[in-house]
Order: structure tokens, then sequence, then C-alpha cells
């Protein structure tokens, strides 16, 4: 695969900045770091994004998820993998990313509210919203997968 467009920060900087806002507001929005994770994936796995599935995988490893969870991630709600918060979150996902078949029904919103706040249930759409976002932005343009490496931490 060729990319179209090489490196979206140098031809649309301002766009990539905004974006780029978005994920600092998210890392201190105060949901947990291995939840955004899991919601990248899940929400790439369903758009078909493989740069952001490469990218996430490899920095939800760097955070320590494990690659049982990340491997049962497709098939969640058949895995006994993930906690009930992690569930309410991967199910409030499968349906803001298919929001043009789900329009994200009041059940599932039933079933998700338990397990969040309003501010936390708002920074989690903001989330997927923004994973989405990058997913169409890296599949229009053809972000070739596999270089990517996560920070170094410590």
């Amino acid at each position: 695969m060729q990319a179209r467009i090489a490196n979206l920060m140098e031809v649309a900087p301002q766009a990539y900045r905004a974006m780029a806002g978005l994920e600092i507001y998210l890392r201190g929005c105060g949901l947990e770091k291995p939840l955004l994770e899991l919601v990248k994936m899940r929400a790439s796995q369903i758009n078909g994004c493989a740069y952001c599935l490469d990218m996430h995988s490899k920095d939800a490893r760097a955070a320590g998820e494990t690659e049982q969870r990340l491997y049962g991630l497709d098939a969640w709600e058949e895995s006994p993998y993930y906690t009930d918060r992690e569930r309410a979150a991967l199910l409030w996902t499968d349906s803001v990313t298919r929001v043009a078949q789900t329009h994200v029904p009041d059940e599932v919103y039933e079933k998700v509210r338990p397990h969040f706040n309003d501010k936390e249930l708002v920074d989690l759409t903001v989330a997927i919203a923004t994973i989405n976002a990058w997913n169409r932005l890296s599949i229009a343009t053809r972000a070739v997968p596999g270089a990517y490496q996560p920070p170094k931490h410590g």
C-alpha cells in the first residue's frame, strides 16, 4: 500500500493540531488509559483502520495491556476478559461508531449509564468521535501501518 498523503501534519498543520488537542484533552479527562485504548482499538476494528490498529495495539501493549484481551476484543461480548465498565464502554463504542445504523438507542444508553457519570459519558463519546475521525483521516489518506513505535516512558 502506498500513502496518498504522506504527512498530514505537514500538509494541514492546523487541522492536525486541532485533532491533537482532542487527544491532549482525553489524556487528562480522567478516563482510564487502558479503557481509552480498548475504545480506540474497537472503533478501529469496526472501521477497518489498519494504521490505527497498529498504533493502538502497540500503545496498549506498552501500557501493560495483555495480548489475550487485545485478541479477544473483536469478540468482546463473548470474551470473559473485560470488566463491566469496559463492556459498557465497548457497547457504547460499537453503537456510536455505527451511529448511521444504530442512532445510539435508549436501550444501549440504559445499559451504559450505570457505569459512567455525565462527564465520563461525554468524555467517552468524545474519545469515540475522535478515534472515528482519526480512522477516517488514516483510511482516506492511506496511512501505511507498521512503522509506528510507542513513545518511551520513564
